[in-house]
Protein backbone atom coordinates (compact mmCIF):
# COMPACT_ATOMS: atom_id res chain seq x y z
CA UNK A 1 0.00 0.00 0.00
CA UNK A 2 1.81 3.44 -1.07
CA UNK A 3 2.32 5.71 1.98
CA UNK A 4 -0.10 9.01 2.00
CA UNK A 5 1.59 12.43 2.96
CA UNK A 6 0.68 11.85 7.27
CA UNK A 7 2.06 8.15 6.71
CA UNK A 8 5.80 9.20 6.63
CA UNK A 9 7.83 9.19 10.30
CA UNK A 10 10.16 11.69 11.25
CA UNK A 11 13.56 11.52 9.27
CA UNK A 12 11.46 9.59 6.60
CA UNK A 13 12.19 10.81 2.99
CA UNK A 14 9.62 10.96 0.95
CA UNK A 15 8.64 11.32 -2.95
CA UNK A 16 5.01 11.81 -3.80
CA UNK A 17 2.41 13.99 -5.51
CA UNK A 18 0.30 16.01 -3.82
CA UNK A 19 -1.31 19.13 -4.21
CA UNK A 20 -0.19 22.70 -2.85
CA UNK A 21 -3.54 24.15 -0.63
CA UNK A 22 -2.07 27.30 0.92
CA UNK A 23 1.03 29.06 -0.74
CA UNK A 24 2.66 32.59 1.03
CA UNK A 25 5.70 35.06 -0.37
CA UNK A 26 7.38 35.84 2.86
CA UNK A 27 10.19 37.98 4.25
CA UNK A 28 12.78 36.15 6.19
CA UNK A 29 14.27 38.22 9.79
CA UNK A 30 17.15 39.18 7.15
CA UNK A 31 14.50 39.83 4.67
CA UNK A 32 15.30 37.04 2.30
CA UNK A 33 12.27 35.61 0.81
CA UNK A 34 10.81 32.48 1.22
CA UNK A 35 7.25 30.44 0.29
CA UNK A 36 5.67 29.57 2.89
CA UNK A 37 3.75 26.02 1.81
CA UNK A 38 1.24 23.38 3.07
CA UNK A 39 1.05 20.50 1.04
CA UNK A 40 -1.85 18.08 1.01
CA UNK A 41 -3.44 15.11 -0.11
CA UNK A 42 -6.97 13.00 0.63
CA UNK A 43 -4.94 11.84 3.92
CA UNK A 44 -4.13 15.16 5.50
CA UNK A 45 -1.61 18.02 5.20
CA UNK A 46 1.82 19.46 6.21
CA UNK A 47 3.73 22.52 5.90
CA UNK A 48 7.03 23.45 4.71
CA UNK A 49 9.28 26.43 3.59
CA UNK A 50 10.83 27.14 0.31
CA UNK A 51 13.59 29.26 0.78
CA UNK A 52 15.46 31.65 -1.53
CA UNK A 53 12.18 32.25 -3.31
CA UNK A 54 11.30 34.80 -5.90
CA UNK A 55 7.97 36.24 -7.76
CA UNK A 56 8.52 33.47 -10.14
CA UNK A 57 8.75 30.68 -7.52
CA UNK A 58 5.49 32.03 -6.06
CA UNK A 59 3.69 32.15 -9.58
CA UNK A 60 4.78 28.11 -10.26
CA UNK A 61 4.37 27.31 -6.99
CA UNK A 62 0.93 28.69 -5.94
CA UNK A 63 -2.16 27.86 -3.79
CA UNK A 64 -4.07 24.99 -5.94
CA UNK A 65 -1.03 23.19 -7.87
CA UNK A 66 -0.19 19.86 -7.85
CA UNK A 67 3.51 19.22 -7.88
CA UNK A 68 6.00 16.11 -7.13
CA UNK A 69 7.17 16.58 -3.32
CA UNK A 70 10.93 15.32 -2.84
CA UNK A 71 11.72 15.90 1.02
CA UNK A 72 12.13 14.82 4.37
CA UNK A 73 9.70 14.85 6.88
CA UNK A 74 11.14 16.98 10.19
CA UNK A 75 9.83 18.21 13.60
CA UNK A 76 10.82 22.00 14.13
CA UNK A 77 9.60 23.32 17.42
CA UNK A 78 7.15 20.97 17.94
CA UNK A 79 5.47 21.29 14.63
CA UNK A 80 6.05 18.63 11.61
CA UNK A 81 7.23 20.11 8.60
CA UNK A 82 8.68 18.88 5.33
CA UNK A 83 12.62 19.62 4.75
CA UNK A 84 11.85 20.66 0.54
CA UNK A 85 14.32 19.15 -1.49
CA UNK A 86 12.94 19.95 -4.98
CA UNK A 87 9.60 20.30 -6.26
CA UNK A 88 8.07 20.20 -9.77
CA UNK A 89 4.59 21.64 -11.10
CA UNK A 90 3.03 18.36 -12.55
CA UNK A 91 1.40 18.80 -15.82
CA UNK A 92 -2.27 18.42 -16.74
CA UNK A 93 -1.40 15.41 -18.96
CA UNK A 94 0.32 13.25 -16.33
CA UNK A 95 -3.20 11.78 -15.25
CA UNK A 96 -4.21 13.73 -11.58
CA UNK A 97 -6.76 15.84 -10.92
CA UNK A 98 -6.55 18.44 -8.07
CA UNK A 99 -9.93 16.57 -6.31
CA UNK A 100 -8.56 13.32 -5.33
CA UNK A 101 -5.98 15.03 -3.42
CA UNK A 102 -8.24 16.93 -1.54
CA UNK A 103 -9.54 15.53 2.03
CA UNK A 104 -13.44 15.40 3.11
CA UNK A 105 -15.61 14.80 6.07
CA UNK A 106 -15.51 11.51 7.82
CA UNK A 107 -19.33 10.89 7.17
CA UNK A 108 -20.63 10.38 3.41
CA UNK A 109 -22.89 12.92 1.73
CA UNK A 110 -25.72 10.96 1.51
CA UNK A 111 -26.10 10.28 5.62
CA UNK A 112 -25.29 13.81 6.34
CA UNK A 113 -28.20 15.31 3.73
CA UNK A 114 -30.68 12.37 5.54
CA UNK A 115 -29.64 13.13 9.55
CA UNK A 116 -30.08 16.92 8.36
CA UNK A 117 -33.23 16.67 6.34
CA UNK A 118 -34.61 14.92 9.49
CA UNK A 119 -33.74 17.84 11.74
CA UNK A 120 -35.72 20.25 9.24
CA UNK A 121 -38.87 18.35 9.94
CA UNK A 122 -38.71 19.31 13.65
CA UNK A 123 -38.85 22.79 12.94
CA UNK A 124 -42.06 23.25 13.26
CA UNK A 125 -42.38 26.92 13.07
CA UNK A 126 -43.21 27.59 8.97
CA UNK A 127 -41.45 30.91 8.65
CA UNK A 128 -38.45 28.90 9.66
CA UNK A 129 -39.31 25.92 8.18
CA UNK A 130 -39.63 27.09 4.84
CA UNK A 131 -36.98 29.29 4.92
CA UNK A 132 -34.28 26.78 5.94
CA UNK A 133 -35.81 24.26 2.82
CA UNK A 134 -35.67 27.04 0.49
CA UNK A 135 -32.12 28.14 1.13
CA UNK A 136 -30.81 24.29 1.86
CA UNK A 137 -32.70 23.52 -2.16
CA UNK A 138 -30.79 26.85 -3.60
CA UNK A 139 -27.65 26.29 -2.12
CA UNK A 140 -27.05 22.57 -1.07
CA UNK A 141 -24.93 21.45 -4.20
CA UNK A 142 -22.45 23.70 -2.78
CA UNK A 143 -23.64 23.07 1.14
CA UNK A 144 -22.45 19.68 0.93
CA UNK A 145 -19.29 20.13 -0.80
CA UNK A 146 -17.85 23.18 0.81
CA UNK A 147 -15.57 23.39 3.41
CA UNK A 148 -16.08 25.39 6.40
CA UNK A 149 -13.50 27.22 6.74
CA UNK A 150 -10.11 28.14 4.48
CA UNK A 151 -7.49 26.62 7.16
CA UNK A 152 -8.86 26.57 10.66
CA UNK A 153 -11.69 23.96 11.25
CA UNK A 154 -13.92 21.38 9.35
CA UNK A 155 -11.67 23.19 6.46
CA UNK A 156 -12.43 19.74 4.36
CA UNK A 157 -14.52 18.69 1.65
CA UNK A 158 -17.96 18.28 2.73
CA UNK A 159 -16.43 20.17 6.28
CA UNK A 160 -19.69 22.82 6.12
CA UNK A 161 -22.11 20.19 6.13
CA UNK A 162 -20.52 18.04 8.52
CA UNK A 163 -20.20 21.03 11.19
CA UNK A 164 -23.34 21.86 11.02
CA UNK A 165 -24.89 17.96 11.53
CA UNK A 166 -22.79 18.16 14.53
CA UNK A 167 -23.86 21.20 15.90
CA UNK A 168 -27.43 20.30 15.60
CA UNK A 169 -26.61 17.18 17.18
CA UNK A 170 -25.23 18.99 20.45
CA UNK A 171 -28.23 21.46 20.06
CA UNK A 172 -30.55 18.31 20.05
CA UNK A 173 -28.52 16.96 23.13
CA UNK A 174 -29.09 20.87 24.69
CA UNK A 175 -32.64 21.61 23.89
CA UNK A 176 -33.93 18.16 25.26
CA UNK A 177 -31.88 18.70 28.40
CA UNK A 178 -32.96 21.91 28.33
CA UNK A 179 -37.07 22.72 27.48
CA UNK A 180 -37.36 26.00 28.03
CA UNK A 181 -35.43 26.32 24.65
CA UNK A 182 -37.05 27.05 21.09
CA UNK A 183 -35.78 24.08 19.99
CA UNK A 184 -37.14 24.67 16.18
CA UNK A 185 -35.28 28.48 16.24
CA UNK A 186 -32.00 26.69 17.35
CA UNK A 187 -32.52 24.42 14.67
CA UNK A 188 -32.74 26.56 12.03
CA UNK A 189 -29.94 28.68 13.24
CA UNK A 190 -27.42 25.59 13.27
CA UNK A 191 -28.39 24.76 9.60
CA UNK A 192 -28.17 28.47 8.33
CA UNK A 193 -25.40 29.90 10.41
CA UNK A 194 -22.26 29.25 8.50
CA UNK A 195 -24.06 29.27 5.01
CA UNK A 196 -23.12 32.41 3.83
CA UNK A 197 -19.65 30.24 3.47
CA UNK A 198 -20.96 28.94 0.04
CA UNK A 199 -20.34 32.97 -1.31
CA UNK A 200 -17.76 33.52 1.04
CA UNK A 201 -15.30 30.73 0.15
CA UNK A 202 -14.07 29.22 -3.37
CA UNK A 203 -14.92 26.33 -2.74
CA UNK A 204 -13.03 22.89 -1.25
CA UNK A 205 -9.93 22.85 -3.01
CA UNK A 206 -7.19 25.34 -2.83
CA UNK A 207 -10.40 27.37 -0.58
CA UNK A 208 -9.57 31.08 -1.30
CA UNK A 209 -11.94 34.12 0.09
CA UNK A 210 -14.49 35.24 -2.51
CA UNK A 211 -14.37 38.81 -3.28
CA UNK A 212 -17.73 38.93 -1.64
CA UNK A 213 -16.08 37.15 1.56
CA UNK A 214 -13.24 39.65 1.58
CA UNK A 215 -15.76 42.86 1.54
CA UNK A 216 -19.12 41.65 3.09
CA UNK A 217 -18.61 38.11 4.94
CA UNK A 218 -20.17 35.21 5.53
CA UNK A 219 -22.95 36.74 8.75
CA UNK A 220 -24.55 39.70 6.42
CA UNK A 221 -24.29 37.80 3.01
CA UNK A 222 -26.98 34.43 4.77
CA UNK A 223 -28.66 37.85 6.41
CA UNK A 224 -29.44 38.82 2.84
CA UNK A 225 -30.31 35.23 1.58
CA UNK A 226 -32.85 34.92 4.17
CA UNK A 227 -34.12 38.04 3.25
CA UNK A 228 -34.05 37.20 -0.31
CA UNK A 229 -35.69 34.19 0.55
CA UNK A 230 -38.40 35.65 2.23
CA UNK A 231 -39.54 37.87 -0.31
CA UNK A 232 -39.60 35.21 -2.79
CA UNK A 233 -41.62 33.07 -0.37
CA UNK A 234 -44.19 36.09 0.59
CA UNK A 235 -43.77 35.99 3.79
CA UNK A 236 -44.08 39.44 5.92
CA UNK A 237 -40.76 41.00 5.99
CA UNK A 238 -41.54 43.17 9.21
CA UNK A 239 -42.64 39.56 11.40
CA UNK A 240 -40.93 38.88 14.75
CA UNK A 241 -40.26 35.31 13.29
CA UNK A 242 -38.56 36.86 10.43
CA UNK A 243 -36.31 39.06 13.10
CA UNK A 244 -35.47 36.25 15.38
CA UNK A 245 -33.90 34.54 12.63
CA UNK A 246 -31.89 37.07 11.20
CA UNK A 247 -30.75 37.70 14.48
CA UNK A 248 -29.28 34.24 15.18
CA UNK A 249 -26.92 34.22 12.54
CA UNK A 250 -25.74 37.72 12.66
CA UNK A 251 -25.11 37.53 16.29
CA UNK A 252 -23.46 33.82 16.16
CA UNK A 253 -19.54 35.08 16.40
CA UNK A 254 -20.70 35.98 19.99
CA UNK A 255 -18.71 39.08 20.41
CA UNK A 256 -17.40 42.27 18.69
CA UNK A 257 -13.96 41.31 18.44
CA UNK A 258 -14.83 37.95 16.37
CA UNK A 259 -16.51 39.61 14.05
CA UNK A 260 -20.39 39.99 15.20
CA UNK A 261 -22.40 43.11 14.03
CA UNK A 262 -24.56 41.92 17.46
CA UNK A 263 -24.08 40.35 20.46
CA UNK A 264 -26.24 37.15 21.10
CA UNK A 265 -30.02 38.80 22.64
CA UNK A 266 -32.15 35.57 22.72
CA UNK A 267 -31.56 32.60 24.77
CA UNK A 268 -31.21 30.37 21.82
CA UNK A 269 -28.60 32.64 20.19
CA UNK A 270 -26.14 32.78 22.93
CA UNK A 271 -26.78 28.65 22.65
CA UNK A 272 -26.26 28.87 19.00
CA UNK A 273 -22.81 30.81 19.34
CA UNK A 274 -21.55 28.72 22.35
CA UNK A 275 -22.04 25.30 20.06
CA UNK A 276 -20.42 26.83 17.28
CA UNK A 277 -17.47 27.82 19.43
CA UNK A 278 -17.51 23.92 21.11
CA UNK A 279 -17.67 22.09 17.60
CA UNK A 280 -14.74 24.11 16.11
CA UNK A 281 -12.80 23.93 19.41
CA UNK A 282 -13.26 19.97 19.42
CA UNK A 283 -12.22 19.66 15.85
CA UNK A 284 -9.55 21.53 15.93
CA UNK A 285 -7.78 20.19 18.77
CA UNK A 286 -8.53 16.76 17.94
CA UNK A 287 -7.13 17.19 14.25
CA UNK A 288 -3.64 18.80 16.04
CA UNK A 289 -3.66 15.56 18.14
CA UNK A 290 -3.29 12.91 15.18
CA UNK A 291 -0.51 14.84 14.81
CA UNK A 292 0.75 14.72 17.58
CA UNK A 293 2.91 11.27 18.92
CA UNK A 294 1.94 9.91 22.96
CA UNK A 295 3.37 11.93 25.52
CA UNK A 296 3.90 14.80 23.33
CA UNK A 297 1.93 18.54 22.94
CA UNK A 298 0.61 19.46 20.10
CA UNK A 299 2.26 22.99 18.46
CA UNK A 300 0.69 26.15 19.86
CA UNK A 301 -2.92 26.54 18.03
CA UNK A 302 -4.21 29.92 17.12
CA UNK A 303 -7.56 29.51 17.00
CA UNK A 304 -7.03 28.87 20.97
CA UNK A 305 -5.23 31.74 21.74
CA UNK A 306 -1.97 29.87 20.98
CA UNK A 307 -3.15 27.22 23.67
CA UNK A 308 -0.71 23.54 23.47
CA UNK A 309 -2.70 20.22 24.38
CA UNK A 310 -1.53 17.19 25.99
CA UNK A 311 -1.53 13.74 23.85
CA UNK A 312 -1.58 11.17 26.51
CA UNK A 313 0.71 8.29 26.73
CA UNK A 314 -2.20 6.17 27.15
CA UNK A 315 -3.14 6.59 23.23
CA UNK A 316 -0.32 5.10 22.01
CA UNK A 317 -1.42 1.70 23.55
CA UNK A 318 -4.80 2.45 21.75
CA UNK A 319 -2.98 3.25 18.62
CA UNK A 320 -1.39 0.08 19.11
CA UNK A 321 -4.61 -2.19 19.44
CA UNK A 322 -5.73 -0.73 16.42
CA UNK A 323 -3.16 -1.80 13.94
CA UNK A 324 -3.24 -5.56 15.46
CA UNK A 325 -7.10 -5.81 14.46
Amino acid sequence: MLKRLIDYNDGEELDLVVYIKNSQLRHTKNNKLYLALTFADGSGDIRGNYWDADQRDADSFSSGTIVELNGKREEYQGRPQIKIYSLRVVGPDEGYDLNQFVKSAPEKVDDMKEEINNYVFKILNPTWNRIVRYLLEKWGKRFYDYPAGKSNHHAVRGGLAYHTLSMLRDADGISRNYPQVNQSLLFAGCILHDMGKVLELSGPAATQYTAEGNLIGHLVLIDEQIMMAAQKLHLDLESEDLLLLRHMVLSHHGKFEYGSPKLPGLLEAELLHRIDDLDATVYAVTNALQHTKPGNFTEPLMSQDGKRFYRPKVDEALDNSRKLE
